[in-house]
């Protein structure tokens, strides 16, 4: 008896044309399948992996960058940590000397002073403070350039009523090539959409809100010997200090051979720009959103702000951090949509 044979399978009767071609079908199918089990997708370099307790972690080629903390009981979402080049956090929980009624500084937060006249921004005493809650995560991306984490959530009062609807997205950006310590430089985005969904919305003057940052207790002006400066020349709390300014870097020793720092900025977009910065000697600065300012939503109005956090090496030259705000501020923004809750 004749026998035919097909290109990957084995010998089969010939016992017609069509019992040859439905084999050889079969034949060709089992070997792109084979194929395709032979070359699985790229793993991508940055990625956004949740974890427990209500936290995302986003990485990059397999190293913690930074992690979002939402989970119930929170008074408000954070991101710690803030992972430096040599592999150890920028930033701290709370401040170094005053750890209770700074309770409120989280290494990385966003909220406000003074939002229809109720504080969102500090934590003592807790009674008729506000809290930013129902925090779920909308979406995770994973990427070779990026990574993002979207967060909605609802700014509630201290009656439990509704006050705004938020959306921020968290985006980490890896820049560059490693750094001798293995790690590598980086850049944060925080696009944050707040929807007056239920009703007119004041951000009210202050100094405190919409962004802050507690550094490392090295990074500290007075406990480890580092330096602000901003994008008008001007030097430490002194010199810094509720001016209007484009950036702020706050550089410092983070061991006895590594100087690291963040450039907080300012985007060109945000009402007010360039607003003020709350800066600190003992290690926090901060963007001032309404600073001398009130900012009123109407009904159905939504503000939308940008900031980034430039997580560099050593102490760049100012001409270097005004080269990456450049930067940051030529990025396109997202798409418009509205906050949503839960």
């Amino acid at each position: 008896m004749n026998r035919v044979q097909t290109t990957c399978g084995p010998r089969v009767p010939g016992v017609g044309i069509a019992v040859f071609i439905a084999v050889v079908v079969v034949d060709l199918l089992a070997c792109a399948a084979a194929a395709t089990a032979a070359s699985p997708k790229p793993v991508p370099r940055v990625q956004a992996v949740p974890q427990p307790h209500g936290a995302v972690s986003i990485e990059c080629d397999g190293r913690e960058l930074v992690r979002l903390h939402h989970g119930d009981g929170l008074r408000r979402p954070f991101l710690y940590p803030l992972v430096g080049p040599a592999g150890l956090s920028l930033t701290r929980l709370g401040h170094p000397h005053d750890p209770v009624s700074h309770s409120h500084h989280n290494s990385v937060w966003l909220s406000h002073a003074a939002v229809n006249g109720i504080d969102f921004w500090g934590d003592q005493p807790p009674a008729g403070k506000g809290r930013i809650t129902d925090a779920v995560v909308t979406r995770l991306e994973d990427g070779d350039a990026a990574a993002a984490v979207e967060l909605a959530s609802v700014w509630r009062g201290p009656d439990d009523a509704e006050v705004c609807r938020e959306r921020r997205t968290i985006t980490v950006v890896p820049l560059g090539a490693p750094v001798p310590r293995g790690g590598r430089e980086w850049l944060l985005l925080l696009d944050v959409a707040i929807d007056a969904a239920t009703g007119p919305v004041t951000f009210g003057d202050t100094a405190f809100g919409l962004i802050g940052v507690r550094m490392r207790k090295s990074i500290g002006v007075h406990d480890g010997g580092g330096t602000i400066r901003n994008s008008a020349g001007g030097v430490d709390e002194a010199g810094c200090f509720r001016r209007p300014a484009r950036w702020v870097d706050y550089a410092g020793p983070v061991t006895d051979d590594a100087v690291e720092g963040v450039a907080l900025f300012d985007h060109p977009g945000n009402p007010g720009h360039p607003v003020a910065f709350h800066v600190r000697d003992d290690g926090w600065m901060g963007a001032c959103l309404s600073h001398g300012m009130p900012i009123k939503l109407a009904r159905g109005e939504i503000l939308r702000v940008r900031y980034g956090l430039w997580v560099h090496a050593g102490m760049p030259p100012a001409e270097a951090v005004e080269t990456r705000w450049r930067e940051f501020s030529a990025r396109p923004l997202p798409a418009a949509a509205p906050a949503r809750p839960r």
